[in-house]
């Protein structure tokens, strides 16, 4: 049995795993749905429909603005999930080539691209967001994304290199630099597919954090700006009327949590399914 397989076998035997698998394709699916619960910006009555408790007609009720705050929940996580998953995905690429690239290059490469990652990781990665957003007020989507992946990818990058320098003088890499493999044929054929397991971890665990990263600068007014629906600034749109509309703000705050926690899940279950010492346990 291949060792993806076996990984597959034993991440299907870690219930809260495949709960927050499931989950996560819950949510994905309510986000490709979204358009199915109707116009996340539409204001049909802004006097008589202000803070309406959940109904047939709205099943999670209105806001201060008499919009829906189901079809904006669905909405926003369209926007969470993208922001997440895109910025995880780029983080992890950017990360996995540096790492790659200090483990394989020469000692004086080497030096300079971890003392630039030593002084990069240094930087707080939030007071630094908020800079960058505060004075690019109008940012798009695009923008969030390669942002918060660009602040995101240092661990990653240390992770990949510290395996590359103890894999480059393994005896199967020795064996095929003996036989004649160039650089890039045993980079791509005998280092890609023992660094990968790591780097999908770190992708899994980091899509949680990158969402309620993405929360927070909504919430402050930064970020994805409105009038999109975002899981951010629908909270702070619900916060003036916590007391006499309270699920303003909970549907979103509980579909964040729910998004956080199931993303959590897989990850810590795909390292489990991954880790070498849980195989050989197994």
């Amino acid at each position: 049995m291949s060792p993806w397989r076996h990984a597959v076998r034993r991440f299907a035997r870690n219930r809260p795993a495949v709960a927050g698998a499931a989950l996560v394709a819950l949510l994905a699916a309510g986000a490709l749905l979204a358009p199915v619960a109707g116009d996340p910006l539409a204001q049909p009555d802004p006097v008589g429909l202000q803070d309406r408790p959940p109904s047939p007609a709205h099943p999670l009720g209105t806001d201060p603005f008499s919009r829906d705050v189901l079809s904006r929940t669905l909405h926003g996580a369209r926007v969470s999930l993208v922001i997440g998953v895109g910025a995880a995905l780029l983080a992890v690429t950017l990360g996995a080539g540096v790492g790659l690239a200090a483990g394989v290059a020469g000692r004086r490469t080497d030096q300079l691209l971890m003392r630039g990652v030593d002084v990069a990781m240094a930087l707080p990665r939030i007071v630094l967001l908020l800079a960058v957003f505060g004075v690019w007020r109008e940012a798009p989507a695009a923008a969030v994304v390669a942002l918060i992946a660009a602040t995101g990818w240092f661990q990653t990058s240390r992770i990949v290199r510290a395996m590359v320098l103890a894999l480059r003088e393994s005896d199967f890499v020795l064996a095929a630099r003996a036989l004649g493999a160039g650089g890039p044929a045993i980079v791509r054929r005998h280092l890609l597919p023992h660094v990968a397991a790591p780097v999908i971890v770190s992708a899994s665990l980091d899509v949680g954090n990158i969402i309620l990263l993405e929360a927070g600068l909504s919430y402050l007014g930064l970020g994805v700006r409105p009038p999109t629906p975002t899981w951010g600034n629908m909270i702070m749109d619900g916060k003036d009327v916590l007391l006499t509309a309270p699920w303003v703000a909970l549907a979103p705050g509980l579909a964040l949590v729910a998004t956080v926690v199931a993303f959590n899940l897989a990850g810590d279950g795909i390292r489990d399914a991954l880790d070498p010492r849980a195989g050989a346990a197994a």
